[in-house]
């Protein structure tokens, strides 16, 4: 599913809006997207949240007697088995009731539901495409600076310093022990 079109929901019919509701879903998901952007599932983490989106519309559509428990159990065992997270809170449970409601949704022909999450992804992302290409810009004026810094220290001649001195420690004159005629260590007092 390519969600980086501007123009509008991608979706025409009832199940392509239930293929775009189940990316979105998945896609709103903290755990799974921190997972994908931790790269828990190893370099292909984004191609593994893809499949699992086709994964969970082809068995909404193969099985229609799925629920939103056996919902939860596929998620559950997916974040576990490719990316090596326990969902131990309630979130995979959420997660299925919303993609069932959407479901309930489309069957019924109704999109409007589907279309407001669309937008508030679409403003998201542009959102978080703005602060990125704040960050770049700030980021390439710090470069900039650095170099305008290191130019300016090319300038300063360096001064030669010379060879430190090498600090020697003295050593210290070893006290041997006295021993008495018994063969007794005498033990003196420190200085």
């Amino acid at each position: 599913m390519d969600m980086q079109s501007t123009t509008g929901a991608p979706a025409t019919d009832a199940a392509s809006f239930l293929d775009l509701a189940i990316t979105l879903v998945l896609n709103n998901w903290p755990a799974l997207t921190l997972a994908v952007q931790s790269n828990w599932g190893g370099p292909t983490s984004g191609d593994k949240r893809d499949w699992l989106c086709g994964a969970i519309s082809d068995m909404l559509k193969e099985r229609p007697e799925t629920d939103a428990e056996d919902l939860e159990d596929v998620l559950i065992q997916v974040m576990n088995d490719e990316f090596e997270v326990l969902v131990d809170d309630e979130s995979a449970g959420n997660v299925a009731l919303e993609i069932m409601e959407y479901k309930a949704q489309t069957a019924r022909g109704e999109f409007g539901a589907i279309r407001e999450l669309w937008e508030k992804w679409q403003q998201k992302s542009s959102q978080r495409a703005a602060a990125t290409s704040m960050f770049k810009q700030v980021d390439t004026r710090d470069e900039d600076q650095e170099t305008d810094d290191d130019e300016e220290d090319s300038d300063v001649e360096d001064v030669e310093m010379g060879d430190a001195p090498t600090l020697v420690r003295a050593p210290r004159e070893k006290v041997e022990p006295e021993v008495d005629e018994d063969g007794f260590t005498m033990v003196k007092k420190k200085r």
